[in-house]
């Protein structure tokens, strides 16, 4: 392929007012698909922060739950048949509802994950919440999430300067002794974590033989997978044995197939895709047909379709890369302002950066594929 990027340049740079409405209007569309993207990834991974923050080789969910926010019960007898299966270690229950918090600022309620944990052993991998299960254990005392939304009032600034934060949970007086980092999903807003008897005060209506989800640890050089096929051979129908990895997906998978969200970010995606690919197809046909006579001219002069195309080609690649450049800077500095708003993790990646920069370089050849429709009316004979 031949590039003759000066003659391409020259076209376009020709009518700069044009030009840079045209590399305004992809870095647009780039931003626009950057922030889909960036919103449905920031979905999925935010709704299995607490997935990943477990410790647990194997998971025990009930068949009939469907994610977090829609956990269902399961018999606490279950974990006592899991423990006396040969290369299990230890077995802990944890416990999963929504409360209501009351803001102890301005007394507005906001719904909040409450989870009730076996404060005997370290179940999480967050250090803050298994040091903090000592101080849980007495009553009324939570773990409350300081990366929770200021709508549940500035908890986590007044208990850092040694203040008494106490408030209502579900009508109950609950007294925050510390702190943990987890962050808010498209489910709830913020986290509060306690030991299991103070979960069953704040839940009246729960009883201690339904968990909503069973931790398993193996022996060490117990194979998961092993374990996995044992467990399930010994539970009814009604429990699901996971993996780790299988029990985050599971969460991620109902927020892509079962919600509107995960179908409205992607069809985000498409329309900054068809709104750059418009935009492209409109600027390069209105500069074949400014300059249909000179392309004539030079069919007459000897140069062949393929000569003429790759320069409207070029043109197309051009406007890709410069239009991309200022829709990634911004779509940066958005991703860092959204994140500090919202405490969704919302980052770029190489990945994401790689995937938006091929969706612009397809975009703009696909502008010039419609595009090069009119250039084959230039003839040679409409000149002489």
């Amino acid at each position: 392929m031949r590039f003759n990027i000066p003659l391409a340049w020259l076209q376009l740079s020709r009518e700069k007012s044009r030009f840079m409405i045209a590399l305004a209007g992809i870095a647009f569309a780039v931003i626009l698909m950057f922030m889909q993207l960036g919103f449905q990834s920031a979905l999925y991974d935010s709704a299995a922060r607490f997935h990943q923050s477990l410790r647990g080789d194997l998971i025990l969910i009930s068949a009939r739950s469907k994610s977090l926010g829609y956990m269902m019960p399961f018999s606490r007898r279950r974990l006592y048949q899991v423990l006396g299966v040969r290369g299990v270690e230890s077995v802990s229950p944890v416990y999963v509802g929504f409360g209501d918090w009351k803001n102890p600022e301005n007394g507005t309620f906001r719904t909040i994950y409450v989870y009730g944990f076996d404060t005997a052993q370290p179940t999480t991998q967050l250090p803050e919440v298994n040091q903090g299960f000592e101080r849980v254990r007495l009553e009324q005392n939570i773990l409350f999430d300081r990366a929770s939304r200021l709508e549940y009032g500035s908890i986590a600034k007044t208990f850092e300067q040694s203040k008494p934060v106490s408030t209502e949970l579900n009508g109950k007086t609950v007294k925050v002794v510390g702190l943990f980092t987890l962050g808010p999903s498209f489910g709830a807003d913020g986290n509060i974590i306690t030991s299991t008897a103070n979960f069953l005060q704040l839940f009246p209506n729960r009883r201690l033989s339904e968990v909503t989800i069973g931790l398993i640890q193996l022996q060490p050089g117990e194979s998961v997978a092993a374990a996995q096929t044992k467990i399930a051979a010994i539970l009814a129908n009604d429990i699901r044995v996971l993996t780790h990895a299988e029990f985050i997906e599971f969460e991620k998978t109902y927020w892509k197939t079962s919600t509107a969200i995960g179908f409205i970010f992607t069809l985000g995606v498409s329309m900054g895709f068809i709104v750059g690919t418009v935009i492209v197809y409109q600027i390069l046909y209105t500069d074949v047909s400014s300059h249909l006579a000179e392309y004539a001219t030079l069919k007459a002069m000897g140069y062949k379709n393929s000569y003429l195309l790759n320069v409207v080609f070029q043109e197309a690649i051009i406007l890709a890369v410069l239009g991309y450049i200022p829709g990634f800077l911004l779509s940066v500095l958005l991703y860092e302002l959204t994140q500090e708003a919202t405490f969704l993790p919302l980052a770029m990646g190489f990945s994401r950066a790689f995937f938006v920069l091929v969706l612009s370089l397809l975009m703009c050849v696909v502008s010039g594929a419609i595009a090069i429709r009119r250039l084959r009316q230039a003839d040679p004979a409409e000149i002489f």
